[in-house]
């Protein structure tokens, strides 16, 4: 019985090198991947304080949450600008792509949801005065929502371009001023007390606002002003949902205690989950 002859290494690469599925692999430094995403720098964020393993998986959730805000940011700024061009159909799908990207953000709560109080403890010292309110990003997101306050730049005094961006953002438009400017200039009879507010303060509701809402929701559904709000409540209802989830998480791993950075920790949490994002889409409903 004749034997079989093994394959070499050299013939089994230049077999492989034949094959029409197989990728360039030869690059000189790094590769394209690496230059356009920068993996390397991303995997390597990564500094952990304690030596509780359970660190790694809050410190990588909390990067990937930044990184979540960074994009809806941008995709809200792109609803923003569109808004101020009248070009509803580009606002309303950059808000449908953000609520993807809420689902994404909200599901970064699942590593950390079960976590217990002594699990937590074990690397809560690590964090030191650090707390999430102090995220620049999470707050340019409160601002665009038209949840503003000035005392929320006090933070970031001592980082002057990080500051100066909040600020920014502080003085513009929020999204949703952006939304009733256009409902303005359709016709619609948004107060002037609103269309001229100082911006730079938090959105109140207004009965009038409201009586708006319910007019549009009372007519045609497939007007472009009322699939704009709908996309609006889907926003403002993932909103709610993060903070929920956010609360539930905090109040499994640490209870009523204090929050870091001396915040009221599920008090605080607590007056933030119940407050509307976007009040008269959710009021005008009543009035349908």
């Amino acid at each position: 019985m004749s034997q079989q002859a093994h394959p070499t290494p050299q013939h089994t690469e230049a077999a492989e090198a034949n094959e029409p599925e197989t990728p360039h692999l030869d690059f000189e430094g790094t590769t394209p991947y690496e230059d356009y995403v920068r993996a390397d720098v991303l995997t390597h964020l990564q500094q952990t304080l304690s030596d509780d393993p359970g660190e790694m998986v809050f410190l990588v959730t909390t990067q990937v949450m930044e990184l979540w805000f960074t994009v809806i940011v941008h995709e809200w700024e792109t609803a923003a600008r569109a808004l101020r061009s009248d070009d509803v159909p580009t606002a309303v799908a950059a808000l449908k792509r953000s609520v993807r990207e809420l689902q994404a953000l909200n599901a970064s709560w699942k590593p950390l949801a079960a976590l217990t109080p002594a699990q937590f403890n074990s690397y809560r010292g690590a964090l030191g005065e650090g707390s999430g309110f102090q995220s620049a990003m999470y707050r340019r997101m409160e601002f665009l929502l038209g949840d503003k306050s000035a005392s929320m730049l006090v933070p970031h005094r001592g980082a002057p371009r990080v500051h100066a961006e909040l600020e920014k953002a502080l003085h513009e438009p929020s999204l949703y001023d952006e939304v009733l400017r256009l409902l303005a200039r359709r016709g619609h009879a948004i107060p002037d007390a609103v269309l001229h507010r100082d911006v730079s303060l938090r959105h109140e509701p207004s009965e009038e606002v409201e009586a708006v809402w319910a007019a549009l929701y009372s007519g045609d559904p497939d007007d472009e002003l009322a699939r704009l709000g709908e996309a609006l409540t889907d926003v403002a209802e993932l909103v709610w949902r993060w903070r929920n989830d956010h609360l539930v998480a905090t109040r499994r791993a640490m209870g009523a205690k204090l929050g870091t950075g001396g915040s009221a920790g599920v008090a605080w949490l607590e007056k933030r989950a119940r407050k509307n994002v976007f009040p008269e889409l959710w009021t005008a409903r009543s009035h349908v």
